[in-house]
């Protein structure tokens, strides 16, 4: 689950890390507001205008603005609520549709009093899968794409991989802050940010924690400028504070429908539409898919106790991809019994009527031969198969 930079910010602010402070406003009437407690506190005219969207990149696309008084304020709050803003990061890049701007922070200006003197570095934590461990990454380039920092002078990226028994140790917080090239006061800062920052990563059970810049100021104070969280859904039932702060206006709204209704669902771009149960069968459905000269539209699983409505709603969901042109049903009669899904295609078909994509069923398992009987006694123009590969040929026979 994705956080908003202001959410992300409020919670660093919780484990003590110091952060860029600053108000939300969803109108024009409260971002007038909020700068004018934002400068009232700070003592500087200057803020800063960031549109709140789950996405990078959003400098540059219009979407942050520094502002020195108040005129300027509603200018640019005005022209940020509302706009459809395109990032890199938004769907379809700088070519897509963008993401509405529903809500904007406003910020202090953290380079205060002196802009020249400020240094942005980079730093983020996340696991690293194949050492099987949490890893700091971070590098004296902040403020820039750390991806093409990478690329293009990848000495400069750095990694602290961190025991999981052990946890993050004093030395290996003052090896980063040695590798970033601080002393004195700055050095003894970033030592503590970065133990903070790890003590919020593990206390939150997050996926991914991006500070981008952080920022060493002319009082040589570490604070972060920008943040980006993404929590674990598997680990939100411990965290219902955390889990409260979603934000399904951000999500593909498919999706949400979807996990209304129990089903696990991620829409994808191809043309081939997958209900299967079980995600190992759903990877490998998507796989053979591919395979046979198709691409999966999306993965969904219905999981392991489905009955026909919830297979109906499945297939309705489904359908509405107007990319769709097969759709491949894959079930494994183990909890969920075959006649049940069977019954929800059926139902499905005669509830929504004229289904012109063409749909390959394959039911394995516990009452598999029911289930076959109720579609064959159907009279619905419904493929079968019993092998997998049986499954994928068909797909590809239908889509040529």
């Amino acid at each position: 689950m994705n956080l908003h930079e202001y959410q992300g910010k409020e919670l660093l602010a919780g484990f003590g890390v110091k952060i860029q402070k600053g108000l939300v406003a969803n109108n024009l009437e409260e971002a007038i507001s909020a700068y004018e407690t934002v400068v009232s506190d700070s003592g500087n005219p200057v803020a800063v205008v960031k549109a709140q969207i789950h996405a990078g990149g959003r400098g540059k696309g219009g979407g942050v603005k520094l502002v020195k008084n108040q005129d300027e304020l509603k200018e640019h709050a005005a022209n940020i609520l509302g706009m459809m803003l395109k990032t890199p990061q938004t769907p379809g890049g700088l070519n897509g549709p963008g993401k509405l701007v529903r809500k904007i922070l406003i910020a202090e200006d953290s380079y205060a009093p002196d802009f020249d003197a400020c240094k942005e570095y980079y730093m983020s934590i996340m696991l690293d899968r194949e050492r099987k461990q949490n890893v700091i990454i971070y590098s004296t380039e902040g403020g820039m794409n750390i991806e093409e920092v990478a690329e293009e002078t990848p000495h400069l990226v750095h990694k602290e991989h961190v025991h999981p028994t052990l946890g993050l140790q004093a030395y290996q917080a003052r090896k980063i802050a040695f590798n970033l090239g601080l002393s004195g006061a700055a050095f003894k800062d970033m030592t503590q940010f970065v133990k903070k920052l790890y003590k919020a990563f593990i206390g939150t059970d997050a996926s991914l924690f991006e500070i981008n810049p952080v920022i060493k100021n002319a009082n040589d104070e570490i604070i972060a400028v920008d943040t980006k969280v993404t929590l674990d859904n598997n680990s939100l039932f411990r965290h219902p504070e955390l889990a409260a702060l979603r934000d399904t206006d951000e999500e593909d709204p498919t999706e949400v429908e979807a996990k209304a209704v129990g089903l696990n669902f991620i829409n994808l771009e191809g043309n081939v539409g997958c209900m299967v149960n079980g995600a190992g069968l759903a990877m490998a459905t998507m796989d053979i898919i591919k395979l046979s000269g198709g691409a999966p539209a999306n993965f969904l699983d219905v999981g392991g106790t489905a009955d026909a409505a919830r297979v109906e709603h499945a297939f309705r969901i489904i359908l509405r991809d107007p990319e769709v042109k097969a759709i491949l049903i894959n079930i494994f009669g183990g909890i969920v019994r075959c006649d049940r899904v069977a019954q929800g295609v059926v139902d499905a078909y005669r509830n929504i009527g004229n289904i012109k994509v063409p749909i390959i069923v394959r039911l394995q398992g516990t009452n598999a031969e029911i289930a076959k009987e109720l579609i064959d006694k159907s009279g619905l123009e419904v493929r079968s198969a019993i092998l997998l590969q049986e499954a994928a040929d068909l797909v590809q026979e239908v889509l040529a």
